[in-house]
């Protein structure tokens, strides 16, 4: 298998962290595994923190796999925060642009600890009673 996928259940969120080679498909495939996870645990908002080795994805590959992630994941998932540890560039930003764009409801962040504290608070913020 091209990646590994460890997944550990969070108070409110599914932490999934991603190893193994960077490349489109290997990028697309773990992000199906992720939202069939997601439905099987009913469990909705999701960090992912992906540690893929190797060359990054041009702008292209990463437009390709966001769009069509986005289709099938749309509506499903209410908030995705998302940690490329080995990301350079402005290239994630690009990513998070498209998906948002699509209707994902996708933040990038530059460490774990920020993405976490995000997620930490939107739980919080859909446990509270509306006024």
């Amino acid at each position: 298998m091209p990646y590994q996928l460890h997944l550990t259940q969070e108070p409110g969120f599914l932490h999934a962290v991603v190893t193994g080679q960077n490349d489109a498909e290997t990028v697309a495939r773990y992000l199906e595994e992720l939202r069939r996870e997601c439905i099987a645990r009913q469990c909705f908002r999701l960090l992912i923190e992906e540690r893929l080795e190797g060359p990054r994805l041009g702008t292209f590959p990463v437009y390709k796999v966001v769009s069509e992630g986005s289709e099938r994941a749309r509506g499903l998932l209410r908030a995705i925060a998302y940690v490329d540890v080995n990301a350079a560039g402005h290239l994630m930003q690009f990513a998070e642009t498209v998906g948002v764009n699509r209707g994902l409801p996708i933040a990038i962040f530059a460490t774990v600890a920020q993405a976490r504290a995000w997620l930490e608070e939107a739980v919080r913020a859909a446990q509270e009673p509306a006024r």
